[in-house]
């Protein structure tokens, strides 16, 4: 698929689709007969990866190292000591997603309390 299906699909821009790119966190699979970025549904999977990583705060190398290991593990053909070093890295990133997730989830009712509040506000003026 083009780029803008791949964008419209993971809700990224094109330039963020494109910056990836640059920055070497996914290469489309393929270039039409136009120089046209052609995706797979692979690449698409390791774009909602990035996008799931990015709230978290994530960095573009942090990304890239836990996407490798991902990669370690899918292709089959790695050393043992490197599947394992690669385990071992994404259960450190599973770990910084949890704490990453558990502060969002904390700002997120601040958020809530503050719309309550606004709220009651609004309505006690309106009464």
């Amino acid at each position: 698929m083009q780029i803008g299906q791949v964008a419209t699909q993971t809700e990224l821009s094109i330039a963020t689709v494109r910056h990836y790119d640059e920055v070497g966190l996914v290469t489309p699979s393929a270039r039409s007969a136009g120089g046209f970025r052609l995706y797979t549904e692979a690449d698409v999977e390791r774009l909602l990866v990035i996008r799931r990583m990015k709230p978290l705060g994530f960095t573009l190398a942090e990304m890239r190292d836990l996407l490798d290991a991902v990669d370690v593990l899918a292709a089959g053909d790695a050393s043992e000591e490197r599947r394992r070093a690669a385990a071992d890295h994404l259960r450190e990133c599973h770990a910084a997603a949890e704490r990453s997730a558990a502060k969002l989830r904390k700002h997120l009712a601040y958020a809530d309390e503050l719309r309550g509040l606004l709220a009651d506000l609004a309505d006690g003026v309106a009464d």
